[in-house]
């Protein structure tokens, strides 16, 4: 046994060399993916989007249906875009998995470790490089921005329309090999897949663009010596590359509309009154700068990062304004040397274009899922940049340090994913980390309120109303925990100030007559349920309320006839009664 023993590790180490680079590589992507995300198995879903598109859509409760499929590519209300393939993701793991959390979470994990080996074998087979190839993948993998897309269920979006702009990028590195129409169908199928996913593909002619100038090297680059530069491709006319877009142009130009036909009437897409176009320059030029910030450092993420409307930094927004401008200048300058650089660069700002604010979703100034495929370019600025400002006799310093900033990256997103495990540790976090989220504070106190907290619940919702009078919302949240603390009269004000600020606020109308219905007080306890009916008329709570009233006033055919309806309104809402 001792005498084969050294026979059978030196047999072992011949064929663990025999493995190919490209294979530890992918192996290494999906070992890294899953050492952050295995743990989003035991989280929750988050009452944040997750109610809306999964767990309380009746829709994708049901599973993949044939209806439910007409429904998932005619579905264009109340999400402020138009993603049917997204929707289908979510009904086929209601199948598999029924609602358990846990099983979405790790489709999306194993969707992104997937995204990662994509990203990698696209550019090792533009480029020939694969070490570079797989810092960028494995920079793409662990980086904390990319945490939001990844273990929050309903960004289920992000993740997915990334894997068909990766494979559309892949269709098109095989037609660039060989330009026949079978090979240019692939692209276009898969990026009709990816801005069927979510509208962020829009980009995709001009990412292409770059990648024809370099790495593919089809555009024909001069050096500055003025030599031709080749690639690793054939050259073509620049004509032809132009018309290559066209279609890939119609579709992105068709989704865009799309998108913004579905999100007109939407409550998410906010006016030029809201925010005027001066604010949403602005707060584009910051949030350039402020992701390259967080792309280098990335502490303090939080969920949600509250627009700071007209009272932006103009002095803020002026000097990234310089930093950017000069940033551009200089890669310009060395593109015809580092031509990495200005392709990686421009990757960065054009993709980030459709979600950079110019249409306005939303309350927030930024979000780190917005970043998921822009970072692609930074990436690639990393990759190739550093080893060629190192020593050959250094580059496995190099190396080493390449490695031990992913280490450290891997450390924080994992810290970071773990703020995901429940609804109360993610808000607690955004809290802690920024600065006036009075977002964050309401849907904290929210999520304290549902767990029965309701003196912590109060807290956040008092906060949330000093940071944002207006919010309605956390005003109607207070009353509620004013009357579990049995503090009436100062709940009534609550509810009185929720109706004031917003007058069809049915919530409050429903749960001032909860007061009422308490004090005794029937007939305006009626009146409040009939306002929050005349407001929202298929209010399953405040039809409950109502029939109540009537049966403790001694009136049982009035409260038969709500009974009725209420029944009725269950039937056609496909709800279930139980367990309201």
């Amino acid at each position: 046994m001792k005498k084969r023993l050294p026979w059978i590790m030196t047999d072992f180490s011949r064929r663990i060399s025999e493995v190919p680079t490209r294979a530890w590589i992918l192996l290494g992507l999906v070992a890294l993916t899953f050492a952050i995300y295995g743990q989003t198995a035991w989280h929750p879903f988050i009452d944040l989007d997750d109610d809306v598109l999964i767990y309380g859509n009746p829709h994708v409760r049901s599973g993949l249906t044939w209806e439910n499929i007409r429904w998932a590519f005619t579905e264009t209300t109340g999400v402020s875009m138009w993603h049917p393939l997204t929707w289908l993701s979510y009904m086929i793991d209601v199948d598999l998995f029924g609602l358990n959390a846990g099983g979405h979470h790790l489709v999306s994990a194993g969707i992104h470790a997937l995204n990662a080996m994509l990203l990698f074998l696209v550019l090792q087979r533009m480029t020939g490089a694969p070490w570079r190839s797989g810092l960028v993948a494995a920079l793409f993998a662990v980086h904390p921005l990319h945490v939001e897309s990844v273990a929050w269920a309903a960004e289920r979006k992000d993740v997915l329309s990334a894997l068909f702009f990766l494979l559309s990028l892949w269709a098109y590195v095989r037609y660039a090999e060989r330009p026949v129409l079978r090979r240019y169908l692939g692209v276009v199928v898969f990026l009709g897949m990816s801005l069927m996913s979510k509208p962020m593909a829009v980009t995709m002619p001009f990412t292409l663009l770059l990648l024809d100038w370099w790495p593919l090297g089809r555009i024909v680059r001069m050096s500055h010596e003025g030599k031709t530069l080749e690639g690793r491709f054939q050259p073509v006319p620049r004509s032809r590359i132009l018309w290559e877009k066209v279609p890939l142009l119609a579709m992105a130009a068709g989704s865009a509309a799309v998108t913004l036909g579905a999100g007109e009437g939407s409550s998410w897409v906010m006016s030029l009154g809201s925010y005027p176009l001066w604010v949403r320059a602005a707060n584009a030029v910051a949030s350039y700068g402020m992701y390259l910030c967080m792309t280098v450092w990335p502490t303090s993420l939080a969920v949600f990062y509250p627009h700071p409307g007209r009272g932006i930094a103009l002095w803020k927004v002026a000097a990234w304004g310089l930093f950017l401008a000069g940033a551009t200048y200089s890669v310009v300058r060395l593109g015809k040397r580092r031509p990495y650089l200005p392709v990686g660069w421009f990757f960065y700002l054009g993709t980030l274009v459709p979600v950079i604010g110019l249409v306005q979703v939303g309350s927030q100034a930024m979000a780190d899922r917005f970043t998921y495929v822009p970072l692609i370019g930074v990436f690639l600025m990393v990759a190739w940049g550093i080893p060629e400002m190192a020593l050959p006799a250094r580059r496995y310093v190099t190396g080493v340090l390449a490695g031990t900033g992913i280490l450290a990256l891997t450390a924080i997103a994992w810290v970071q994913t773990g703020y995901w495990r429940n609804p109360v540790s993610l808000y607690s976090h955004a809290v802690q980390v920024s600065d006036n989220n009075w977002f964050a504070w309401h849907n904290l106190g929210t999520s304290e309120s549902s767990l029965g907290r309701y003196a912590n619940a109060l807290v956040a919702f008092q906060e949330a109303v000093r940071i944002k009078p207006t919010d309605a919302d956390a005003w109607t949240g207070m009353g509620i925990c004013y009357r579990h603390l049995r503090l009436i009269d100062k709940a009534i004000d609550a509810y009185r100030e929720a109706i004031r600020i917003k007058p069809a606020n049915a919530e409050a109308w429903n749960n001032l007559g909860n007061i009422y219905q308490d004090l005794g007080e029937y007939s305006q306890a009626i009146e409040a349920y009939r306002e929050a009916l005349r407001i929202r008329p298929d209010l399953v709570d405040a039809w409950f309320n109502l029939g109540n009233v009537f049966s403790k006033r001694g009136e049982p055919a009035q409260a038969n006839e709500v009974y009725q309806h209420l029944l009725q309104l269950y039937r056609a809402k496909a709800v279930n009664p139980v367990g309201r």
